[in-house]
């Protein structure tokens, strides 16, 4: 059966707006309603619903504005969708407080006609007029939105209502913004034409006087200073993820060239040396200590809070990308590292954590050392790691046991074959004896099994790989 010719001519015009991008294919992307005839008449149907609030809205303000009985203006406003109003306004009102209809309305005595076109907001500028009646416009703007009094404020300045521009100014400047809002008063205050000194008190709960603004730098050291130091533990963990989210937001932010924060190298590494000489210290005094239970108690709380704050330290400077340096300091901690193992592990298993958030991070490629240096890191730290790998799991705050298996599994197979294999062998006696106690690596393992004796490569003089399959 044919189809009937206006049905043919709908689908071809469905057909038309699809291939023009206008609407997804409904048999692509089935959307409801699925006939387009069916969302246009939704669409308008929203669009007359939004209109009628307006509307509403304005005859609600008409209906209880301080507009005396009679008046010498007839004042019109007529948006761009049609919708008009039309008031009786006083000629001594408009031209006492706006320099625009002053100038508009030149003549006295006679009625007047004015009227206003293409208004993005009729409602908006009928409510910027019933300002213009109000003796006190701080209390009548009090407890507005800061969208609306922006909206008021961008008619204010178009029609240069003076008192109602600065109350509006005054109104922003004395009440909080959200996120968005402040992004709003922003974007507004760049666009109006007002006087540099109107929007300075608003501005300045964004910017800091050159006078009185610090180096970012020197505020973030007193920060990173404060948590390392404070007393009370819970305040010091929950700042520790304030400040770390905030610098990851600003990291994002950098790349987008929307921030100003400035942390430097220096000052990181300072502070990780003071942790160091303190942690250092701790371990000291933990190895001459008696067997006091009570003195014991307080070196292992001092002992994991510096490692603690390592551990956030180095975070920071993996995260803005700062952590090579670190690598080869803590390699070299020789000293440390004896002093670490001389003590139980109880006391001293969060040391080892920053051993492992370390090859993690080269596991990941997200530490680009030398191979020296990363031989230097496991050669120093890999015996204590192991000892006390079964503590990590167990005490305290839960580490992700994969994780680091798998980045200290990926450390070990960046080094040269040899020393994997030294390595390698090593852990291999020590699991068969230690079992959970010592991280299970044998994926990397496999990886050295298979270098070795399954496809085994020879480089000649000139630098020609060739491979030999064992298994052919």
């Amino acid at each position: 059966m044919a189809s009937s010719p206006n049905k043919k001519s709908k689908n071809q015009f469905v057909s038309t707006i699809i291939k023009q991008g206008f609407i997804s294919n409904p048999y692509i992307f089935p959307t409801r309603p699925s006939n387009l005839f069916e969302m246009m008449a939704e669409e308008q149907t929203r669009e007359s619903k939004h209109a009628l609030e307006s509307r509403f809205r304005v005859s609600k303000v008409l209906a209880d504005a301080p507009f005396p009985a009679v008046g010498n203006v007839r004042l019109t406003i007529a948006g761009r969708d049609g919708f008009k109003v039309s008031m009786d306004v006083h000629r001594r009102v408009l031209v006492g407080r706006s320099r625009f209809f002053a100038d508009k309305i030149k003549r006295s005595g006679s009625h007047h006609s004015v009227e206003i076109l293409d208004c993005d907001d009729v409602e908006v500028y009928v409510e910027t007029l019933v300002l213009m009646y109000c003796d006190d416009l701080r209390k009548r703007l009090m407890g507005e939105d800061v969208t609306k009094v922006l909206g008021l404020l961008k008619i204010a300045s178009a029609i240069m209502f003076d008192d109602g521009v600065l109350a509006c100014l005054e109104y922003l400047e004395a009440v909080p913004w959200s996120q968005q809002e402040e992004e709003k008063v922003v974007s507004h205050l760049s666009q109006l034409q007002l006087p540099d000194s109107a929007a300075d008190n608003i501005l300045q709960r964004l910017v800091a006087e050159p006078s009185t603004s610090s180096r970012s730098d020197d505020i973030l050291q007193r920060l990173l200073t404060g948590v390392l130091h404070a007393k009370d533990d819970k305040a010091r963990r929950e700042m520790k993820k304030v400040i770390s989210r905030l610098l990851r937001e600003n990291t994002s932010n950098s790349n987008s060239h929307e921030s100003n924060l400035d942390i430097s190298r220096d000052t990181l590494y300072y502070l990780c040396h003071k942790c160091l000489t303190s942690l250092i210290l701790c371990l000291s005094e933990a190895t001459t200590a008696d067997d006091d239970r009570q003195d014991r108690g307080v070196l292992m709380v001092d002992i994991a809070r510096e490692a603690d704050n390592l551990q956030w330290l180095v975070d920071i400077l993996i995260d803005r990308k700062m952590g090579d340096e670190f690598v080869k300091l803590w390699a070299e901690q020789k000293e440390l590292s004896i002093l670490h193992s001389k003590i139980p592990t109880m006391f001293r298993h969060e040391i080892s954590k920053i051993t492992a958030q370390l090859c993690v991070a080269i596991g990941r490629g997200n530490l680009l050392v030398p191979k020296d240096v990363r031989y230097c890191l496991l050669s120093t730290w890999l015996e204590n790691l192991y000892e006390d790998f079964g503590w990590m799991q167990r005490a305290g705050r839960s580490i992700d046991k994969k994780l680091v298996e798998e980045g200290l599994g990926q450390t070990i197979l960046t080094l040269p074959l040899a020393q994997q294999q030294t390595i390698l062998l090593k852990w291999f006696d020590r699991f068969l004896n230690k079992g959970d106690d010592c991280p299970n690596i044998q994926r990397a393992f496999e990886v050295w099994w298979r270098r070795s004796f399954v496809k085994k490569y020879t480089v000649d003089s000139q630098l020609q790989l060739a491979l030999y399959d064992y298994t052919e």
